[in-house]
C-alpha cells in the first residue's frame, strides 16, 4: 500500500467522526513516519512499512472514537508555537488566538508589563503572549497540578525561563501583586452544551464552568479582579459565543468606569471581552 492509498482509506474511516477527516489522516501519518505533512505528500506513491501501516490504523481507531489528534501526537500548533499537549489539559482553540492578539495590542507600548494568565492549563496564552513580548513579566496560574506540568514544559520549551512564574491554585488568589494585564480563558462551558467528545476526552474541570449558564467561573473572577489589577491596567477574557453581551454586562458592573469591548472571533461570534480601566 502507497502512502497515498493509505491516506485515502483512512481519511474515508474518519469521515463519520471528524469534521477534517483528510486532515486527521496527515497529521497522524506524518507523526507515524516523523515527517512533516509537506513531505508526506511529496512522497505520497511511496510504498508504506507494515509497522507503519499498523500503528498507523491503530492511532486512526483511537481517532474513531473521539479522542482528540492533539493528545495522539503530543503537539498542537498555536499562534505559530508548537506545543506539548496531553490529556490533562484542554486542546488549544484557534478561537483563542483572538484573545492573544487583544492582549498583544494591550501591551504594545508597555515592554516591562506585568502579565498574568489565569487558568493557564497548557500554558498557550501565557507562552504566545511572552514569546512576542520579550520584555514582559509572566505569571501563570493553573488549578490543576498536572495542567500546571504541561505549561512549565512549554514555558521551558520557548525559553521564557526565569520570566515566568507559575501558580498552583484557585484564580487570582495566588498572585502576590498587581498586574498590568490579566487575562483569563476560564471553563465557561454550560452544563448542558459540551459536545460529547469534548465531555468524554478533555478534561472537564477545563471545560464547564459551573452555573446553569457556565459563567459561575468568570463571575467570580470578575468580582475579585479589580483588587489585582493596577491603575490603567486590562483584562482580557474569551467566553462562550452567546456569553459576549451577557459578560460585558456584568463586567460595567464590576469597572463601572472602564472601557468595555467585545470582540469578534475568527469565526464571527462575540468571544473576546476586553475591559480597559
Amino acid at each position: 500500500m502507497t502512502v497515498d492509498e493509505a491516506l485515502r482509506l483512512n481519511a474515508k474511516r474518519l469521515s463519520l467522526c471528524s469534521s477534517t477527516p483528510r486532515l486527521d489522516a496527515e497529521v497522524l501519518f506524518s507523526y507515524v513516519l516523523g515527517v512533516g505533512r509537506a513531505t508526506l505528500l511529496a512522497h505520497s506513491d511511496e510504498p508504506v512499512s507494515g509497522d507503519d501501516l499498523t500503528l498507523f490504523e491503530l492511532l486512526i481507531g483511537r481517532r474513531e472514537k473521539g479522542e482528540p489528534v492533539a493528545y495522539l501526537t503530543g503537539h498542537k500548533e498555536f499562534y505559530g508555537l508548537d506545543l506539548y499537549i496531553d490529556a490533562s489539559v484542554l486542546v488549544p482553540r484557534p478561537e483563542t488566538e483572538s484573545l492573544i492578539e487583544a492582549c498583544l495590542q494591550l501591551i504594545a507600548n508597555n515592554e516591562s508589563s506585568q502579565f498574568a494568565d489565569i487558568g493557564t492549563g497548557s500554558g498557550a496564552i501565557l507562552v504566545a503572549v511572552g514569546v512576542n513580548r520579550p520584555g514582559l513579566r509572566l505569571y501563570g496560574v493553573e488549578i490543576s497540578a498536572d495542567a500546571l506540568r504541561v505549561a512549565r514544559i512549554n514555558c521551558n520549551r520557548h525559553g521564557l525561563g526565569e520570566r515566568v512564574t507559575l501558580y498552583q491554585g484557585h484564580l487570582l488568589e495566588p498572585l502576590l501583586g498587581k498586574m498590568n494585564i490579566i487575562a483569563a480563558n476560564l471553563p465557561y462551558v454550560p452544563p448542558d452544551e459540551a459536545s460529547p467528545d469534548v465531555a468524554t476526552w478533555e478534561p472537564n474541570v477545563a471545560v464547564f464552568g459551573g452555573g446553569k449558564d457556565g459563567t459561575a467561573l468568570i463571575r467570580e473572577f470578575l468580582a475579585a479582579a479589580p483588587d489585582y489589577l493596577l491603575p490603567g491596567g486590562g483584562v482580557v477574557m474569551e467566553v462562550a459565543h452567546s456569553q459576549g453581551q451577557s459578560v460585558a454586562r456584568l463586567a460595567h458592573e464590576t469597572f463601572p468606569l472602564a472601557d468595555v469591548e467585545v470582540r469578534k472571533d475568527l469565526a464571527g461570534y462575540d468571544r473576546i471581552v476586553v475591559i480597559k480601566t
